[in-house]
């Protein structure tokens, strides 16, 4: 009932069967008949050699089997290769749709998975999982319907000859194919879970020791995290080791039961062919078929008992959210007024935002100011249509911004505290912000964004490597080609999420004079803890509770709010 439910449920798995059932269908076909071919292969090649050796007086009487022989020996590696062919283009057509879906999800739902996901947990989804309903495929659902067939044809193969033998392996191969396989799921399926945490375990504790390493280093203790890392691999490696030993004796108890079905049918076609002096060709026949038969059984077998490491992948995936970006027709914006009418969001029962009103139009500059947990992000985000209100609207130019999804990139830039910058070159990294520009243009958004002196001293210029995260540069060096972006972007609503944040007061007093100077002609939406640079701004809004406390020109506040007088004071920007 619980895997019922989940398959119902499911957003990867069956809509692609579904859509893509003709070719699932010929690589079960294919994979059957390359099982076929090898038993048929066998049965003649056991009546041939059986029936050679009563030296016939006639070349004639054998050569049927001959040319049989040859036929199936041809068949077999053409069913493989045409099965391989089918069913290798089926999976892949599924994991590029899936990664591509994975990476849409993903990135239309960035903040939401960023708050419920760590890094390495989303490194183990897009490396983990989707090769693990790779697998699914190959070594689960093609063999399995292979050898769902496979049983069936054999069954009633016995059955045209003799019954009571067609029951006994009818039995066997429901032992071998259907009830050790479901005891090796049950019997495996919490080793199989460890392995999973473990694994993903790795994916996290790997990241946070990359990110975190120079503390490690700091504190001395770079001996602990070797240490700790080496637990968890040893952990893993020895959960690995208890399955395949499993594994091991599973595939034992079947090749004992396999080779109780040889010596079996050995005997019933002693029994059944020895009277007659043709007929006693097909004991070796009937005894060498079952071989290739045994590879499908353990195929079937070890592709079922590795179902709970896909059941796992699966409800991983679907617990992910559905792609918010949906296609919609091009809006024309005219204004670009930013409105929040009435807007009240909730995380969980926690009221973030409560009835929120706010108008910024075109041009207009206004910063957010507020403790920490007060709704500043928040906002940003419902503005950029992260995230969703539970009541009320948030629009631009008199548009939902759900329904400006697809241009909303071309209305509003972001310009946060730790910008990423890639390890290619500088002109590329630029780039991001505009994947159209010319080589000129981006030399331009570099010379405005005041870089161009730190260009001319670089041996390399514009085609300077800037290293991972850009570690090349200084902190207010990166803020500056993450302004040149902004700037090749050519948004004209800028929002800024505390991007000075980490710089000394002198180098976030000359950034901000930058970017207040190049961004001069357009909207920006300010959110900041201190006030440095705030006389730049025309409005400015203290958040506490979700709610707008206090607010206006910063003249007016210096003029008449104390709280503003008491960070000015606190800044010593009076």
């Amino acid at each position: 009932m619980k895997v019922k439910k989940m398959l119902q449920q499911d957003r990867w798995l069956v809509p692609f069967l579904k859509q893509q059932k003709t070719g699932l269908f010929w690589s079960i076909i294919l994979s059957f008949m390359t099982i076929f071919a090898a038993a048929g292969l066998m049965f003649i090649s056991g009546y041939l050699i059986s029936r050679a050796a009563q030296r016939p007086d006639n070349i004639l009487l054998i050569y049927v089997p001959i040319v049989l022989t040859r036929g199936f020996g041809i068949a077999r590696p053409i069913f493989r290769y045409a099965q391989r062919l089918v069913s290798h283009n089926w999976v892949l057509r599924f994991v590029s749709k899936s990664r591509q879906r994975l990476y849409d999800s993903v990135a239309s739902s960035a903040s939401k998975i960023r708050g419920q996901l760590q890094t390495g947990e989303v490194l183990s989804l897009l490396a983990d999982d989707l090769d693990r309903l790779q697998n699914l495929y190959l070594r689960t659902i093609f063999p399995l319907g292979a050898g769902i067939l496979l049983y069936l044809f054999v069954a009633i193969g016995f059955g045209v000859v003799n019954w009571l033998f067609m029951l006994w392996w009818f039995v066997m191969l429901a032992v071998i194919m259907i009830i050790v396989p479901l005891l090796s799921l049950l019997a495996n399926r919490s080793r199989v879970h460890r392995q999973k945490q473990l694994q993903a375990q790795l994916y996290t504790d790997a990241t946070d020791a990359i990110l975190g390493l120079q503390d490690w280093i700091s504190s001395g203790r770079q001996r602990d995290l070797v240490t700790y890392q080496g637990r968890v691999m040893a952990d893993l490696a020895a959960t690995k080791n208890n399955s395949m030993h499993f594994g091991w004796w599973r595939d034992f108890l079947i090749q004992m039961l396999s080779l109780i079905l040889v010596i079996t049918t050995l005997f019933w076609a002693g029994a059944q062919f020895s009277n007659n002096h043709i007929a006693i060709n097909f004991i070796a026949a009937f005894t060498l078929a079952v071989f290739p038969l045994v590879d499908s059984f353990l195929g079937v077998n070890q592709g079922v008992s590795e179902s709970s490491f896909y059941e796992d992948s699966i409800k991983r995936l679907n617990a992910l959210p559905e792609n918010t970006i949906k296609a919609t027709p091009h809006l024309d914006v005219t204004d670009e007024t930013v409105a929040l009418k009435n807007v009240t969001f909730k995380y969980d029962d926690k009221t973030i935002i409560r009835q929120l009103n706010l108008t910024v139009v075109p041009g207009q500059k206004i910063a957010l100011l507020g403790r920490s947990g007060s709704g500043k992000t928040t906002l940003l985000k419902l503005i950029t249509g992260d995230i969703l209100p539970v009541s009320g609207q948030v629009t631009i130019g008199g548009h939902d911004v759900s329904a400006l999804q697809q241009q909303l990139s071309q209305l509003v830039a972001v310009l946060d505290q730790q910008a990423y910058l890639f390890d290619t070159s500088i002109l590329n990294n630029v780039r991001m912000g505009n994947l159209s520009a010319t080589d000129e243009q981006i030399k331009i958004a570099i010379q405005q964004a005041g870089l161009q002196p730190l260009i001319d001293r670089l041996p390399g210029g514009y085609n300077t490597s800037m290293q991972e995260a850009g570690t090349r540069f200084s902190g207010g060096e990166r803020q500056r080609f993450a302004l040149a972006r902004i700037l090749l972007q050519d948004a004209p609503i800028v929002i800024l999420d505390e991007p000075t944040v980490s710089l000394d007061p002198k180098t976030e007093h000359e950034v901000l004079q930058q970017i207040f100077t190049v961004l001069a002609d357009r909207t920006i939406i300010w959110v900041t803890h201190h006030l440095t640079g705030i006389w730049a701004v025309d409005q400015v809004y203290f958040l506490e509770k979700g709610q707008f406390t206090l607010s206006g020109t910063p003249t007016d506040l210096a003029k008449n709010a104390t709280h503003f007088q008491q960070l000015l004071a606190m800044d010593d920007l009076g």
